[in-house]
């Protein structure tokens, strides 16, 4: 079973990470669902409390599931039955809940509530992730994230299953029973309310028990998009949708909200989304009852007496309607309209009335789309609201009855709403606010409201709209004939959304640019703003005229033309807008005029601000206008005038501030921030926008918290544009050194002198003044931060302006963090007057803390990277921080802030490309740069120091507490997304500071330090290996890292160390003083593997040395072994890493109830001697028991330091040991001290496993690097010789390594586990051993390589033969020296062992054949009778066609080797090993193989729709190959002399192995040669082969392989495969070489086959194809004319290949003289790109071009070696036929001959004639053949050529 966290582990890295998932991955993710379906199908069903399980728990002793009785204290007890009780659980899972939490947590020393509370966390966890992971899975299904189809297929068929299974009741049920006040809900009145979560956080019960029901209503929404709902589910759904609408009554949260959001969308989406399949004939459900909609629309309609529910039940009305119009239009399009269909018309009509009636678009606007709870809800599911909204509102207006309502619902708005209304209300509006009383009116007018609807669904999805021509036809509509401003306003407002995408924007320019409406346009805008211009230009040349008010009608008519105009310009095509509007300088000229209403200025400037983007033409023309028409700032205020200007502070303070609302100010300081953004010159560092910064300093920001605000909207929205100024400008400008002496000489001035240097201030000069003075702008942004992360998170999640607060909050802190990264570089000359800034905060403790506390705000990452800086800063310069911290009570909650913060982080599926914005880096460099900082410091307060106390006698304990700690360690040991958090490892490297490092102590005195040192060793290589493993060489200080770790643990030259090396020095020194620069010696791994090479303490239980009393001792042990006193609660508990170890406590405990119970006297008077004993004896018990925990600790730390130093040598072979010199030399040393460690009595079994992986590792590399480009030359040039004389070590190195690894083998305390390690190891020497040179590279051509690159005689391939035919040799006899004892070993294995187990000794024994050079070996296995038992297991192995187990394929594995066995003794020994083999039963026991159907094994599958495809092939791959190729071999054994008697037994026993797989064969004979992959080719070049050996000896045809083979060579001679390997193009990739060599080959085998027919068997082939189609039965002969066609194609692919084989020669003789970009062009060719780096030299470049060159020569070497013999079996075919002038005759009479089908009697001269005509230019080809380039004899080859020629001329001359 899958606990649930790793099942939502594995789905979020295999659904969410940023790349495809991996083959792997997805496999991973299938098995875990599918070992979760149990859990998911009874969703948070768990077991209820029983009374037998309550009396368990009581009675102290209690049996979990797989696991031994354990005891319970009365603690644990009463903690068991309070989770049961409060939780209603099972008294059983109670337990075991509280020993996970055990297991978690540590509960040892806590209280029983804080126990309860962490009990009661983990079970919360788990059913948060049960429920998030079933969320990402149908997240995944439903939307569009680009993962594979036939994993989303996988995932969908799962989730229809469990919805089919019941999973949506589930669903509903449980939203409706967690809101129930039970223990199984939301509690019961005397429970629990809180618990501790995952961090150890209080949590109130409520709340999570709230998320979860969110949660639920957030996967039954989903579920309604994978699987249709039926009614029963709709009717629940709706009545737990009105219980939650009355609730929203009392309660209104904003959890609660999104509760009936998801349960009303809920429906939403089942009405459209079935109904809409009603109409697409998609089998609906819902549509299809009649007798449902008549019961859900009484239902529905049902009025109540709440009117905010009525309004929610709205909503659902509107939703049943569309599904009544959808079900209308489905019937009405089907022959035989429903009788039902009046029925449903008469409900569409009601509804519709409803709807209409009690204006339902209005309440959805406002109550749900308006709401902070829908806007902040979880962002896909808002979508896929969103998404169903589109398709509600758009089959609402494309219905006929709709249109008609809505048409007459804007009638009547016309005529109820007009512009003459509202003139008494002009007074109020021009006070900005929206509720005037004609406001009021509009917004009760259905028509409005729905204008308003449109425009609020498509406002967060704007391509929604796209192709939606529903939405335009009532764009056409609505945009007729507007009588009153209020419909024009809501209509230009929809108008304003529809443009936000760049289609949207196109469609609404050409719209309002066109006559689509008579009085709707850009002309009007544009017109009206020149009008009105001019009208108030005329009052003002009118002497005592006061300007006109501005009517409320025409300005927010103007407001929201602009809005569209605002939103045309933003989303309309770059390319496209710039041109639109050419002349925007009417917007600039009502700026100026008082009577305008600030929300009318407010929209123009904002309109724009728009057009500043669009060109840096329009930038300058903004500028200008402001210039010229806007309010003027002015700098110093109006004081020294008679008259009152009205500018900007006039308008704000006066105006504004009176009527508590400032569009005006809010639009001018955006304008102005987007105008200064875009600003390049920094050259007079913002002093041109001193008197706009002193505007905002002194009359906006400054007082803006004592201003009132009608709209907390507007409030923030003022704070954020005054913060972005600020902001903009301290990161626009910076500093200088002329700025130091500003201040003093500033207050040096008079007081008229400094106002008249207003003009020459610096706003970043000013903001540090503020800042460090602590005044206006630092109380204002201390002010925002100061109500604290809470009140911020309260105020984000539950009202519409929280976005605001969250973008004020972190450029307040961004403001923060520029200031401290400043202050110090003017403090020392400012001071007194200004201090720095963590001076200023320090005033009040509190603005620290609060500053601090923002790592936990967890909705915007950039507070957290801003509070985790500053902590950065203020810790480097404030001594007392921690102290300060405890003295507030917030270290505790701080240091599980950052915790989580860092958990949450390396959790993450999302790559952060800038490390300095990661927070994991972040918190983990804070930890780095604070440890070594006097003490207690920030990383001893996170990483949980006791930090009261004694930082240094401080016993960590991760478990017990929460802290980055516990974080980093489960980081170092789950690697969780290495690919996503590599930097957190990275930074986790440079913890070695925090431990230090000290020599070994000795056991007899101070165990426990010993115990602490080896774990403090074994976390330091640790986290060396993981520095090593994930530092990016590319950033210099993981390349300079990785290095200095290589060279100090590894050697190389004699390095210096120095003062920058302090880390890596005092740890690799081990403890030896020095100072300065000190030579270091080479191989401390070695020296590290010596520390830990001692004899484990022992750690067995053997108390007859301890007690010399035998009674005592046996009482002692029963307790010791009792089994119910060996588990929790017993004399047992589990330490941290899950040693076993005494509790001495109870041991002592139960030891005196022992004696007690056993010698009752014990305490009477006259027994003082034997109780003494009694004491002694249990005091001595203790002890023991003290030592014996102490030694099997000391056995885990040996163990783990063990551990880590494998990980730092196995990292650094695998990954960084490139970059050290003599390689070769530093892995021998390693495998060789592996080796001699793991083989020594001392090892351990663990600890043997452990050096054998390293060995392993270490030989494998030592592999690689022979056959890597060789190091250490100086030249850039390289030769063949390079290639073969690769670097291996001396045979007397090997020869150690043999023995020492056969040694390890033979030790006496084994496993199997273990020899399979040791046996990889074997294998892995054995391939070492092997030749160097390439098999694909014939000896002919290095020979050739070689002539001119000898410089003596015994350099030669010769020699390097004798020299490998000694290392074999060498190896052969070491092993037969201990061949009995090794062969016992490996056959039991072989024959015992487990599947794996068989599988590698198997693999063994087959190496071991390959270096029999005395048939040692194979004598053995007969005279053990191992061959016999080999086919025995073949035999009786059975196995069905279709299992996919894990048995079933080791078992298939298991078979493969043998198979491999015996067909590697066919091979090594000839016919000698194949007559044995034969003589064995071998093909009978083949035959009685069932371990798979062979007649089924090559199914052809579907790729995209099959499972199970890459088992099958497998198993093709292990099993039938394997056969077939031990069948072909045994077919060497046939004679042909005696080949006609009938007693050949290996003829008659082949054939019949044929015909008893007949359907195999024919299957085989009948694969597309074409679409074939290499394993497919290489079965039909063995069935071919062991066909052409026997079937011409039999003489029926029954079986239909002659056709098959007939049928195939048709195919193969007539379709030539045109080779792409020109000489200067090769782009063949090395399996598509291999698979033109295998049609080569069957080619041969084929044309063979047919060469013993002619030859052997008489068989005479006609000219061309005239066959009697009127014979059914008639089998279709290759032709002469085919045969002509073969050898074109062999002639063709002969010239082809010795021109490609010596143009690549030639390429390799002068591969030096090639450039670089030459040789790339090389290696590219050859497709082997992925082997290179760009940072990789010209001499491996060379290398890997000459390597690949040399496997392409050998390629063509090879090709031309098959061709050449093929060319001849077809030339003598020919000639055959050409000699024999009456072949087509006698063909017919021949005695002997044999025919298959029918053949006509007579060849067509003309026929004859033609052949020879095109023979003889081909053979003329063949002639032309240059020998140099074939690189072969040719002589009796153009003999035969010649011949063939003559006759086919005579031919031609009859």
């Amino acid at each position: 079973m899958v606990s649930a966290k790793q099942l939502l582990s594995t789905i979020e890295v295999t659904l969410l990470a940023p790349s495809p998932p991996s083959p792997a991955q997805r496999i991973e993710l299938l098995h875990a669902i599918r070992a979760s379906l149990p859990s998911l199908k009874s969703l948070l069903n768990y077991p209820p409390p029983k009374q037998s399980d309550r009396a368990q728990v009581q009675s102290k002793e209690v049996r979990l599931p797989d696991s031994p009785p354990i005891s319970l204290d009365d603690q644990d007890v009463q903690i068991a039955l309070k989770l049961s009780d409060d939780l209603h659980l099972n008294e059983i899972d109670a337990v075991q809940l509280i020993v996970s939490a055990n297991q978690e947590w540590g509960l040892i020393g806590r209280e029983p509530s804080e126990i309860f509370r962490l009990a009661a966390g983990l079970w919360y966890t788990e059913r948060r992730d049960l429920l998030t992971a079933l969320y990402t899975l149908f997240r995944a299904v439903v939307l569009d994230q680009g993962l594979p189809a036939e994993l989303l297929s996988e995932i969908q068929k799962h989730l229809e299953d469990l919805i089919n299974g019941g999973l949506r009741q589930r669903l509903i049920s449980l939203i409706k029973e967690l809101n129930r006040e039970e223990p199984a809900g939301l509690g019961g009145p005397l429970s629990e309310p809180y618990v501790l979560d995952s961090r150890g956080a209080l949590v109130e019960r409520r709340s999570v028990v709230c998320r979860e029901r969110l949660v639920l209503g957030h996967c039954l929404v989903l579920s309604l998009l994978v699987v249709r709902i039926g009614s029963k589910d709709v009717k629940d759904i709706f009545q737990i949708y009105k219980d939650s609408t009355v609730e929203l009554t009392e309660d209104s949260s904003t959890l609660k909200r999104q509760i009936s959001f998801s349960l009303f969308f809920s429906l939403v989406i089942a009405f459209v989304s079935d109904a809409l399949s009603a109409v697409s004939e998609m089998a609906p459900v819902l549509a299809r009852d009649a007798t449902f909609r008549k019961e859900f629309h009484e239902t529905v309609m049902s009025s109540g007496s709440d009117l905010k529910m009525e309004g929610f039940i709205g909503g659902v009305r509107l939703a049943w309607s569309v599904h009544l119009m959808l079900v209308l239009d489905g019937s009405s399009q089907k022959e035989g309209a429903s009788v039902h269909s009046s029925n449903d018309l008469g409900y569409l009509n009601s509804c519709m009335d409803s709807i209409f009636a009690n204006n339902v678009f209005q309440f959805l606007t406002e109550n749900i789309l308006r709401t902070a709870a829908y806007q902040n809800d979880d962002e896909d599911v808002v979508y896929m609201y969103n998404a169903y909204l589109h398709k509600l509102i758009t089959c609402f207006l494309s219905h006929p009855l709709a249109r008609d309502k809505v048409k007459e619902s804007k009638d009547k708005a016309m005529s109820l709403l007009n512009s003459y209304r509202v003139a008494a209300s002009h007074g109020l509006s021009h006070d900005g606010s929206y509720l005037s009383q004609a406001s009021i009116e509009s917004r009760n007018v259905p028509f409005v409201s729905l204008l308003e609807l449109v425009s609020e669904i498509y406002q967060k999805e704007p391509e929604l709209l796209s192709g939606n021509d529903v939405i335009w036809t009532f764009v056409n509509f609505a945009g007729e004939d507007h009588s009153n401003f209020q419909t024009l306003v809501a209509f230009l407002n929809m108008l304003g959304t529809l443009a936000s995408s760049h289609e949207g924007a196109a469609k609404v320019y050409e719209l309002l640019q066109g006559k689509a409406f008579r009085s709707v346009g850009w002309s009007t805008l544009f017109d009206s703003l020149t009008i009105y211009d001019e009208k108030f230009k005329q009052t003002l040349q009118t002497a005592g005229a006061m300007l006109p008010e501005f009517p409320e009608g025409d300005a927010k008519a103007l407001v929201a033309y602009l809005n569209v105009l605002q939103k045309v310009i933003e989303h309309g095509p770059p390319t496209e807008r710039k041109d639109w509007f050419p002349e925007i300088e009417p917007l600039f000229k009502l700026l100026s005029y008082e009577n305008v209403p600030p929300y009318l200025k407010g929209a123009l400037r904002d309109a724009i601000t728009t057009f500043v983007r669009v060109s840096p033409v329009l930038k300058d023309s903004i500028w200008r206008y402001l210039e010229q028409y806007d309010l003027p700032v002015v700098l110093g205020g109006n004081s020294g005038t008679g008259a009152q200007v009205y500018d900007m502070q006039y308008e704000l303070n006066e105006v504004e501030a009176r009527r508590e609302r400032y569009p005006s100010t809010i639009s001018f300081l955006n304008l102005l921030n987007t105008l200064i953004a875009e600003e390049k010159d920094a050259t007079d560092r913002g002093r041109r926008f001193i008197g706009i910064f002193r505007f905002i300093y002194d009359h906006v920001f400054g007082p803006f918290p004592l201003r009132a605000y009608a709209d907390p909207l507007e409030k923030w929205q003022l704070v954020v544009a005054c913060l972005q100024h600020f902001h903009m400008m301290l990161s626009m400008y910076d500093i200088q050194d002329d700025d130091i002496d500003s201040v003093v000489s500033q207050s040096q001035l008079s007081t008229v002198a400094q106002v008249s240097q207003l003009q020459m201030q610096l706003p970043v000069l000013e903001l540090l003044k503020d800042f460090m003075s602590g005044k206006t702008v630092f109380r204002n942004i201390m002010g925002i931060l100061m109500p604290g992360v809470n009140s911020i998170i309260s105020e984000r999640t539950s009202q519409i302006h929280g976005q605001l607060v969250e973008k004020a909050v972190r450029l307040s802190l961004e403001i923060i963090i520029l200031i401290l990264e400043r202050d110090l570089l003017v403090s020392d000359y400012w001071r007194p007057l200004y201090q720095p800034l963590d001076i200023i905060l320090s005033q009040d403790h509190n603005q620290i803390i609060t500053l601090l506390e923002y790592v936990r705000y967890d909705f915007l990452p950039q507070i957290q990277q801003c509070s985790i800086k500053i902590m950065s800063i203020i810790s480097s310069r404030m001594v007392g921080l921690v102290q300060l911290l405890l003295k507030s009570n917030a270290a505790a909650s701080l240091a599980e802030d950052y915790a989580a913060c860092l958990e949450l982080r390396s959790e993450e599926c999302q790559l952060i490309e800038n490390s300095a914005d990661d927070p994991g880096v972040l918190i983990m460099q804070l930890l780095i740069d604070n440890i070594g900082r006097p003490a207690p410091n920030i990383t001893h307060l996170l990483l949980k120091f006791d930090v009261d106390g004694s930082v240094e006698r401080t016993a960590l304990q991760p478990k017990f507490h929460y802290s980055c700690l516990k974080v980093t360690l489960e980081i170092l040991e789950n690697l969780a997304k290495p690919e996503i958090n590599a930097l957190l490892h990275e930074f986790g490297f440079q913890h070695l500071d925090t431990i230090g490092v000290a020599p070994l102590p000795k056991r007899n005195n101070s165990q426990p330090l010993r115990i602490s040192s080896l774990h403090q060793r074994a976390w330091l290589l640790k986290l060396l290996a993981i520095e090593l493993h994930s530092g990016y060489l590319d950033v210099p200080s993981h390349r300079e890292a990785c290095q200095s770790i290589l060279a100090h643990i590894f050697g190389g030259d004699m390095i210096e160390i120095g003062a920058d090396h302090t880390t890596f020095d005092s740890f690799l020194r081990g403890g030896i003083e020095h100072s300065g620069n000190q030579t270091m010696s080479k191989s401390k791994v070695l020296e590290l593997l010596e520390v830990i090479q001692f004899r484990s303490p022992d750690a067995t239980v053997r108390l007859s040395q301890v007690i010399s009393n035998a009674k005592y001792a046996l009482l002692a042990e029963d307790i010791l072994g009792d089994p119910t006193t060996s588990v929790k609660g017993g004399v047992y508990y589990y330490s941290e890493r899950g040693d076993r170890l005494i509790d001495l406590a109870s041991f002592r405990d139960k030891l005196w109830l022992k004696f007690n119970a056993a010698y009752p006297h014990l305490g009477n008077l006259g027994n003082e001697a034997e109780f003494e004993d009694v004491r002694e004896t249990i005091q001595h018990l203790l002890r023991w028991g003290w030592k014996y925990n102490k030694n099997l600790e000391e056995q885990a730390a040996q163990l783990h330091m063990l551990t880590g130093w494998s990980h730092v040598v196995e990292v650094s072979a695998s990954r960084r040991i490139s970059t050290l010199e003599n390689r070769s030399e530093i892995l021998y040393q390693v495998l060789d001290a592996s080796l001699t460690a793991s083989a020594s009595p001392d090892c351990s079994l663990k600890m043997a496993f452990v050096l054998s992986q390293v060995a392993l590792t270490c030989m494998a590399k030592l592999r690689d690097e022979r056959f890597l480009c060789p190091g250490g030359l100086n030249s850039d040039s390289i030769t063949c010789l390079d290639i073969i004389m690769v670097k291996q070590l001396p045979n007397g190195a090997c020869h150690s390594i043999l023995h020492k690894l056969i040694m390890a083998v033979m030790r006496n305390e084994s496993s199997e586990a273990l020899r399979r390690r040791q046996y990889a190891l074997l294998l892995s020497y054995f391939q070492y051993c092997q030749h160097t040179l390439d098999p694909d590279v014939p000896t002919t051509v290095l020979q050739f390589l070689l002539l001119e690159e000898q410089d003596n005689e015994d350099l030669d391939l010769q020699k390097i033969d004798r020299e490998q035919a000694e290392l074999s040799r060498i190896n052969f006899t070491l092993i037969r020296k201990e061949g009995q004892a090794i062969l016992d070993l490996i056959i039991k294995d072989a024959s015992q062992g487990s599947e794996p187990g068989k599988t590698i000794a198997l693999y063994v024994l087959d190496a071991l054949i390959c270096i029999d050079h005395e048939r040692y070996f194979f004598s053995q296995f007969q005279s053990r009778g191992f061959l016999r038992s080999c086919f025995m297991n073949i035999s009786n192995t059975c196995h069905q066609d279709g299992g996919h187990s894990l048995d079933s394929l080791q078992r298939a594995c298991t078979l493969e080797a043998e198979l491999a066995l015996l067909l590697r003794i066919s091979h090594k020994y000839g016919k000698t090993g194949s007559q044995v083999l034969f003589s064995m039963g071998a093909l009978e026991h083949i035959a009685s193989c069932r371990t798979v159907t062979l007649q089924g094994s090559l199914r052809r599958f579907d790729p995209k729709s099959r499972r199970n495809v890459a088992v099958d092939i497998d198993r093709q791959r292990m099993i039938v190959t394997p056969i077939l190729r031990l069948v072909f071999s045994l077919t060497s054994l046939i004679d042909t002399v005696d080949i006609f008697e009938v007693k050949n037994k290996i003829v008659r026993e082949v054939i019949d192995f044929v015909k008893g797989h007949q359907l195999l064969f024919d299957q085989i004979l009948h694969v597309d040669i074409y679409d074939a992959d290499e394993l497919t080719i290489e079965q039909v070049n063995l069935a071919v082969g062991i066909l052409s050996k026997v079937w011409p000896y039999e003489e029926s045809n029954e079986f239909g392989f002659v056709q098959g083979l007939f049928s195939m060579m048709c195919v193969l001679f007539s379709r030539e495969v045109e080779s792409n390997t020109t000489g200067r193009s090769v782009k063949l990739s090395e399996n598509r070489r291999k698979l033109e060599l295998n049609s080569l080959y069957l080619r041969f085998s084929l044309s063979s086959y047919l060469y013993f027919l002619v030859i052997k068997r008489s068989l005479r082939l006609q000219v061309s194809d005239n066959v009697d189609y009127q014979s059914s039965a008639s089998v279709h002969q290759p032709t002469l004319r085919l045969l002509g066609s073969l050898l074109s194609f062999v002639a063709t692919s002969l010239e082809k290949a010795a021109d490609e084989k010596s143009q690549l020669l030639n390429k390799i003789r002068d591969v030096n003289e090639l450039s670089r970009q030459e040789v790339d062009d090389i290696i590219n060719m050859c497709v082997r790109q992925e082997t290179l780096s760009p940072s990789d030299g010209i001499q491996k470049r060379r290398y890997i071009a000459m390597v690949e060159m040399c496997q392409l020569a050998g390629n063509r070497d090879q090709s031309i070696r098959l061709l050449l013999p093929l060319a001849e079996q077809v030339l003598n075919v020919i000639l055959v036929h050409l000699q024999d002038s009456s072949s087509a005759s006698e063909a017919a009479s021949a005695p002997k001959t044999i025919t298959y089908g029918t053949t006509k009697g007579d060849y067509v001269v003309n026929d004859v004639s033609s052949l020879c005509g095109h023979l003889v230019s081909t053979l003329e080809r063949l002639e032309l053949l240059n020998e140099d380039k074939v690189g072969h004899n040719l002589k009796v080859f153009r003999r035969l050529v010649t011949s063939l020629k003559e006759t086919a001329i005579q031919k031609l001359a009859l």
